[in-house]
């Protein structure tokens, strides 16, 4: 699994993330790409347990979690975030990966 970090993250302090981090940036895209294909009635996506507002919660800490400790903006997360799910989108790899990130999502409280 490779993932890509935007130049711009890419010079920040410690911007290399660690597999922890790239999990949860997975996941949060994972969440986003579903909580809008749920908003849309899509039948798949519906399968899931609603994810507007947990997805949501669970990328706004881990964004704060990933800004604090690499040191990076709002603004270069959120790049991350859309290139993540651009990438996962493509490769049609969303519903590959939301059972781990829904045991994930769990496990975090959110």
């Amino acid at each position: 699994m490779v993932f890509h970090v935007p130049a711009a993250a890419q010079s920040g302090p410690g911007a290399a993330l660690s597999l922890e981090q790239r999990t949860a940036l997975r996941c949060s895209a994972a969440f986003a790409i579903i909580a809008g294909a749920q908003a849309t009635g899509d039948e798949k996506a519906l399968g899931y347990p609603p994810l507007a507002e947990r997805g949501q919660e669970f990328f706004v800490r881990f964004s704060a979690g990933l800004m604090d400790s690499k040191g990076l903006t709002r603004d270069a997360v959120a790049a991350m975030l859309r290139a993540e799910a651009q990438k996962m989108s493509a490769a049609g790899e969303v519903h590959q990966v939301m059972p781990s990130c829904l045991l994930l999502l769990e496990g975090s409280g959110v």
